[in-house]
């Protein structure tokens, strides 16, 4: 995607999904499990819900990105489950409870080609944030090492930046905060924009989410689409103007120029497809 005349000054980055791989997912699907067979089995022949039913590619159009009790309610109602909206509370205080105790147990990861990617943004001077609906986040990149494995410097070239975790590379973190509308509104990309006193329509989002694509181009913003999840034809069918299965994938040179585009080589049909649709916007 180009842009005449609009360099890119700000990247405003989701978590999980994104920058880390968290155990959002796997709370969502065990929590849920954990109800329907205990405090919610009457449910089971009032309801479409199979533990199988809830794959990768659920979480991913249904789930990812929303606030939590959006994403509960969501969830249980795609099942149909009988009042999803009351028992939508239970689901989300179980999940948040389930969470917790994954990431105290340390399992969690960042993802290497958004470290690398952070890095990469940082040392071309360029202004970066979180915005996630977790609440979680902040606590996530505070205990991940941004030069483990990874050759970092800072942007005058130099091996001499010191920062303590990776959250030390964001100016800015919106993140779980409670603000009157959740993804898909643009609400918390706008939010973040404004801390780093930057147009809109000079910073692009980094998403895994299809709501949360479709926040960053309400938003007015540039949407970078990472499907970890295989599911490139959500991210481009929410208007992402470049899908890349890893953010290794993206052209820095073309980004400092202002523009999306994937290095020349990349493999997979994602990378082309999404190429064709940006070069349609």
């Amino acid at each position: 995607m180009k842009r005449a005349g609009t360099l890119f000054h700000g990247v405003i980055f989701d978590v999980d999904g994104v920058l880390v791989a968290s155990p959002h997912e796997r709370a969502w699907r065990e929590s849920l499990q954990e109800l329907m067979a205990a405090e919610w089995s009457d449910l089971a022949g009032a309801s479409q819900y199979r533990p199988e039913g809830f794959t990768s590619l659920f979480y991913q159009r249904f789930v990812a990105g929303k606030p939590r009790l959006s994403g509960a309610q969501a969830a249980l109602e795609q099942f149909g489950v009988p009042d999803a909206e009351g028992r939508a509370i239970e689901y989300a205080n179980q999940k948040q409870a389930r969470l917790t105790d994954l990431i105290e147990g340390g399992e969690f990861a960042a993802f290497p080609d958004a470290v690398r990617f952070t890095v990469h943004l940082k040392s071309m001077g360029l202004r970066l944030a979180i915005a996630s609906s977790s609440k979680n986040s902040r606590g996530l990149l505070q205990q991940i090492d941004p030069y483990a494995g990874i050759h970092a410097v800072n942007s005058d070239g130099n091996n001499s930046v010191e920062r303590s975790s990776l959250l030390d590379f964001f100016e800015v973190d919106v993140s779980g905060r409670d603000l009157p509308k959740g993804k898909p509104h643009p609400a918390i990309f706008l939010q973040a924009a404004e801390e780093l006193h930057l147009q809109p329509g000079t910073c692009v989002v980094v998403e895994d989410a299809p709501s949360g694509v479709l926040a960053a181009k309400a938003g007015r913003m540039c949407a970078l689409g990472v499907a970890r999840a295989g599911d490139e034809a959500l991210l481009l069918d929410a208007g992402a103007d470049l899908v890349v299965s890893s953010l290794d994938q993206v052209d820095l040179a073309a980004f400092a120029a202002g523009r999306l585009e994937a290095l020349a080589g990349s493999d997979g049909e994602t990378l082309k497809r999404s190429e064709r649709a940006a070069a349609a916007t």
